[in-house]
């Protein structure tokens, strides 16, 4: 049987004008700033006085594997699915980085009959908002290299410079660079180096801001390198906060959009979740839930990476908390985590599946034991999957005394996902909600790396190595020791190494070094191998992209 690519489906669409959107939740057009006919952002200022109404629905995963997950399809397909029960029913989703795109994972605008449209924006230029956010970063790197050349004045000691310039591409060539070589007009030579733009410090500011003020007095606190005497430089001491946020003053707008089914969407931000927060902006989910009876919302990979995150640094940062989780699940994910080879996926193997479900228990776990949410699995249905492999996950859901539902949205949109909006509704009505983060902010940092590491990950103990607890130390004498933590952690493992699938017991976490990242307002802790710049693979999606001579694009998925 053929199957329509995502792109021809998005293509085959016939989305409604933005305005229609907008008026299903009460927004006049005069709130608008149209992007053409489908796309528009929202002057949320207008809206400040607006309270919060909406119940907030939390969308989450097993750790992610290469076979795919769907939780983009499952988030899309959830919010249709209570906008088809009649629920006034809003989506918040991030904005797809253009490295991934290019690479491996492709784009983020789900999948099937449950996406976001228009998709091919979506996944390229969109708004521009990232753009914004890049000319920010490196406009703070120009400055920072002028000041130096310039006289420095601040006394910057350039080997102990901590920003470094941003692209959205995955360039492993851009990892480690040496700048200002040519001679003496070109600058002073120093080590430096590039992250993914959703990397940036700027992509986390610009999410967790709840105003322009807001994204202003948090860019001036960026920490960009130290004096000579060691004392921190900050962006403000360079008086760059101003142009950056200049630079940002349409980025820090939500865009809406709509779903396949007209459902209004809005598509803002993206931090990765294994190396940032990876939570789309405060903005777009507090604006939502002013708009809207129901918030679906996505929290990037893992219930240990996205979801905790969303928990203790999103939740603590605007004031809000779930009302429920979807933890995404499928069978073929689970079979890799239970050591099935990955081009057998599509033969039954309950053995594997049996092996891979601690891994799903776990998620569990983290959701109604530590975070003491409500929580509903979304089983990921695929066409490959045998009724014997799906009975396996829902006894073992039944035995964690777990709510799911079966889940077919990739294939039939939202009427595909009513089993699962029903689950959640009734979840939020029925269930005990006794929300936690997971550490209290008054704990040092070291403690808080601790709990992360034992509560969530499962590990017996944190291993500090190198200088970690000298920089924790640091940090601390700098003030910074209330701030929520984010992990740098690899998504693919409960542990550090991604190779340790499943559920594994007896490991522990090494932290390798701990930074601040002041303007954001967290400390992040950096684990195993994570990196702050992918590479390319072998054969990346980019060859398979093209577009013909009537501007139609071809090859995104």
């Amino acid at each position: 049987m053929a199957f329509k690519s995502d792109i021809e489906i998005a293509q085959e669409a016939k989305p409604l004008h933005i305005d229609e959107i907008a008026a299903k939740v009460g927004l006049d057009s005069d709130i608008l700033e149209h992007y053409g006919k489908h796309k528009a952002k929202v002057d949320i200022t207008k809206l400040k006085d607006h309270p919060m109404k909406g119940k907030l629905i939390l969308v989450t995963a097993i750790n992610p594997t290469s076979a795919g997950e769907g939780k983009t399809t499952c988030s899309t397909g959830l919010a249709d699915a209570l906008s088809k029960l009649g629920k006034k029913a809003f989506l918040c989703l991030r904005e797809p980085s253009l490295g991934p795109v290019f690479g491996v994972k492709g784009g983020a605008a789900g999948g099937g009959y449950a996406q976001v449209v228009p998709m091919e924006d979506i996944n390229l230029h969109f708004t521009g908002d990232f753009h914004a956010i890049g000319a920010a970063n490196n406009l703070l790197a120009a400055m920072i290299d002028n000041h130096i050349y310039q006289g420095n004045t601040l006394d910057i000691d350039p080997c102990r410079i901590s920003w470094r310039r941003a692209v959205d591409m995955n360039d492993r060539a851009l990892r480690n660079v040496v700048v200002g070589l040519g001679g003496k007009t070109q600058g002073v030579p120093r080590e430096d180096g590039y992250d993914i733009t959703v990397a940036s410090e700027i992509m986390a500011i610009l999410c967790l801001a709840k105003d322009i003020t807001d994204l202003k007095n948090r860019l001036a606190k960026i920490i960009i390198g130290y004096t000579r005497k060691n004392e921190p430089v900050t962006a403000g001491d360079l008086k760059a906060q101003g142009a950056m946020a200049a630079l940002l003053k349409d980025a820090i707008k939500p865009n809406l959009v709509q779903t396949l089914e007209h459902t209004p969407a809005f598509v803002h931000g993206g931090p990765f979740a294994n190396i940032a927060h990876g939570c789309n902006s405060v903005a777009a989910t507090t604006t939502a839930l002013k708009l809207a009876d129901y918030v679906v919302t996505e929290a990037g990979f893992g219930a240990d990476l996205g979801a905790e995150k969303f928990i203790d640094i999103k939740c603590r940062y605007a004031g809000i908390q779930p009302d429920a989780v979807v933890i995404v699940a499928t069978v073929k994910a689970l079979k890799l985590h239970g050591g099935a080879a990955k081009d057998e996926l599509g033969k039954e193997d309950l053995a594997a599946l049996e092996k891979g479900i601690p891994n799903l228990l776990k998620h569990i776990e983290n959701v109604t034991q530590v975070f003491k949410l409500p929580a509903v699995v979304a089983i990921n249905r695929f066409v490959s999957d045998t009724d014997a492999e799906l009975k396996l996950i829902e006894d073992a859901c039944k035995k964690a005394n777990a709510r799911f539902a079966l889940t077919e949205v990739w294939a039939k949109g939202g009427e595909g996902g009513v089993d699962l909006a029903n689950q959640v509704l009734e979840a939020i009505e029925k269930d005990k909600n006794d929300f936690s983060f997971t550490y209290d902010s008054n704990l040092s940092i070291r403690e808080k790396i601790e709990a992360i590491a034992k509560k969530v990950y499962g590990a017996k103990g944190v291993s500090f190595e190198g200088s970690s607890l000298k920089q924790i130390e640091r940090i601390e004498k700098l003030g910074y020791g209330n701030v929520p933590v984010c992990m740098a952690k690899t998504q693919y493992s409960l542990t550090d190494d991604p190779k340790k699938l499943g559920r594994p017991a007896d490991f522990n976490i090494s932290v390798r070094a701990v930074r601040i990242s002041a303007g954001a307002g967290f400390a992040v802790a950096l684990t195993g191998e994570i990196m702050t710049m992918p590479g390319l693979p072998k054969v990346p999606s980019a060859e398979k992209i093209d577009v013909d001579e009537n501007g139609l694009i071809s090859g995104l998925f």
